[in-house]
């Protein structure tokens, strides 16, 4: 009787971790591919184009981008090893690049990590399909989300279960991302800059405050703090 009870309880335990750690790998994939940003980008970008060209357009950077993130995400684990890169440095510096990032979206400025910089805007402008570059590359799948899609499988590591919920939290967001790419003139519509910027500096305080549990976790695993 105790060694069932003993089982049932690290089978409530795990269900109650791999939950949690659905709702980190939810909300970090959230913020670091930014379905509702890059829904804007898209209908500003997009605007001498027709509807079934943007349709056509949100599926393929959709569809590109999940197969660049899920491909970290699995290989991931595989390049660190090679690279004799551990656990703790790469929650260090994971979190350093998603703490530069969240900064970035507080004070609203545009960087390289989760939007375009100024001079991929003006070649995007002059590209009649954008799904590529930069719809799924730096837009979808850049540097946050690629960051974020190995981190939260580092976690995850050995658990198959909790391996399954990340990728799970990973392909129910870019199925959201599909979803606010297809609406993408509605969404500009309804928010507009003022609502988008709040947003994001919204989503950014809570993207620091996770780089930062990363970075703590790193150190803390690393043994420099003792």
């Amino acid at each position: 009787m105790d060694f069932e009870a003993g089982a049932e309880y690290d089978n409530e335990l795990g269900m109650t971790m791999n939950w949690e750690l659905g709702v980190v790998a939810l909300t970090t994939f959230f913020v670091t591919v930014g379905p509702v940003d890059v829904a804007v980008v898209l209908a500003v970008l997009s605007r001498r184009t027709t509807s079934a060209e943007r349709r056509a357009m949100a599926w393929r950077g959709t569809l590109a981008a999940a197969g660049i993130l899920l491909l970290f995400a699995i290989v991931g684990e595989m390049v660190l090893a090679i690279l004799g890169i551990s656990w703790p440095a790469l929650y260090t510096a994971g979190g350093i690049l998603l703490l530069l990032i969240g900064i970035d979206m507080v004070f609203a400025r545009t960087s390289g990590g989760v939007s375009v910089t100024e001079a991929e805007t003006i070649e995007a402008r002059s590209r009649e399909d954008i799904s590529i570059f930069p719809l799924a590359t730096p837009l979808l799948a850049g540097p946050g989300a690629m960051s974020a899609s190995v981190l939260m499988m580092s976690k995850a590591a050995g658990e198959p279960a909790a391996q399954v919920v990340v990728l799970g939290a990973l392909l129910a967001i870019m199925v959201l991302t599909l979803v606010c790419l297809l609406v993408a003139g509605r969404i500009q519509h309804l928010l507009g800059v003022t609502g988008a910027h709040v947003l994001g500096r919204v989503l950014g305080v809570l993207l620091c405050a996770l780089a930062m549990q990363f970075i703590f976790d790193g150190l803390k695993q690393s043994g420099l703090l003792g």
